[in-house]
């Protein structure tokens, strides 16, 4: 009897030293992870993060930090006016260019333009009328683009106060953008699609959605295979990676590029994998990282009922930005149907490996020599999107008050 009991007493104590270990073991990833440290990188999303400033150049850029952005680069500069109080200027920050993945920064461009649809909307419900004129001192030098960047603003902005309206798209500036969630097998209603198409009255622009059988096939295949050609190119998985911040250190640090929010990711689950890879980075490996891109894809292309395309008759600077401000409206007004987008751009971006299927896409799709500047796949999200790192505005912002 009493050796039954030591022995009882011995595997009860084993099991007791092995539920402390993997106790001790995940207190560690979640330390590793930076549980407990304040996620300031959240902190633009706030309603009220904007009512900080007295300025209202500022109160208005603070909006904009929330928009769509290319690779989440965050390539914005805000130019006060020193000789007005009502007048900013956008620049690209030419610091902040993804060479590999946009080497003629067309999506750094629409990024631009969909910043400056939100300084729009929050400039509405804040009670100011903002004009925009694009490129106020020309286009850019193609041949120094760079240097020209840092010299040759993408807009100015002048506010002129007024009676704050109630814009429905507003309270929509702060959900995130990008959903890649599954979408419900929910087609587009008719009116949807109609009040989507009618965005724009710029005979410059156009915007259309697909959801028959056979342009969802053609268009999911396309997505898929701008993945898998993307993932296999070694320079831009560099790229990508030196982006990726895996705990929330990190991401207080640097506060742009990716996460796991990005991916779907919160709570403990988000923290655990923080943690390994914090502990373990070869699990954030090139391959590994290229195999689960390519699976995502595929998973959201089997669960997406329409896709949405941008078109610009041409592909100016200037086309670009309007394009950008276009697909903020497409963004909003999406949330405000209940609807989510996502967009699978691969297929759309310019370097060598990419051009038979950029090429592909534009024969099938824009024949009459536009451009397809945005590419999305848009229906009812199964699940909310998580937000990623914003900046703080006053980053962004030179000549300060």
């Amino acid at each position: 009897m009493k050796r039954r009991t030591r022995k009882r007493n011995m595997w009860t104590s084993l099991l007791l030293g092995v539920v402390a270990l993997v106790f001790v073991a995940f207190a560690g990833l979640l330390i590793a992870s930076g549980i407990f440290a304040t996620p300031r990188y959240l902190e633009p999303w706030s309603r009220d993060y904007h009512r900080q400033f007295d300025d209202p150049r500022i109160r208005l850029a603070a909006h904009g930090l929330l928009a769509a952005n290319g690779h989440n680069m965050q390539a914005w500069k805000v130019r006060l006016a020193p000789d007005d109080p009502n007048v900013f200027y956008l620049f690209v920050d030419s610091t902040r260019l993804t060479g590999e993945v946009d080497p003629y920064a067309r999506q750094t461009l629409v990024s631009a333009g969909t910043f400056l649809e939100y300084v729009r909307v929050a400039g509405e419900k804040l009670g100011y009328m903002t004009a925009i004129t694009l490129f106020p001192d020309g286009s850019y030098d193609e041949g120094r683009l760079a240097e020209s960047m840092n010299v040759k603003p993408v807009a100015q902005v002048a506010l002129t106060g007024a009676e704050p309206e109630d814009d429905p798209l507003y309270e929509f500036l702060f959900r995130p953008d990008t959903n890649r969630s599954p979408y419900e097998d929910k087609p587009l209603t008719d009116g949807q699609i109609d009040r989507l198409r009618r965005l724009t009255d710029d005979s410059e622009l156009s915007l259309n959605v697909f959801q028959d059988q056979e342009h969802k096939k053609r268009l999911g295949t396309y997505a898929v295979e701008g993945a898998v050609t993307e993932a296999a190119v070694h320079r831009i998985s560099l790229e990508s990676a030196a982006l990726f911040r895996a705990n929330e250190y990190e991401k207080n640090k640097y506060r742009y590029g990716f996460s796991l929010e990005g991916q779907g990711l919160g709570g403990l689950m988000k923290h655990a994998m923080q943690g390994l890879m914090t502990a373990i980075p070869s699990i954030n490996s090139e391959k590994a990282t290229a195999d689960l891109f390519v699976k995502s894809t595929r998973d959201a292309v089997e669960h997406t009922p329409a896709y949405a395309m941008i078109f610009t008759k041409g592909n100016t600077r200037a086309h670009q930005v309007k394009a950008g401000m276009l697909y903020s409206r497409l963004v909003l007004t999406a949330h405000r149907m209940g609807l989510a987008v996502q967009p699978p751009s691969q297929v759309l971006e310019e370097y060598a490996e990419m051009k038979p299927l950029y090429d592909g896409i534009h024969r099938e799709y824009a024949p009459e020599s536009g451009t397809i500047q945005l590419f999305v796949r848009i229906g009812e999200p199964t699940r909310e999107a998580r937000r990623t790192m914003r900046r703080d505005v006053m980053d962004i912002v030179e000549n300060r008050p």
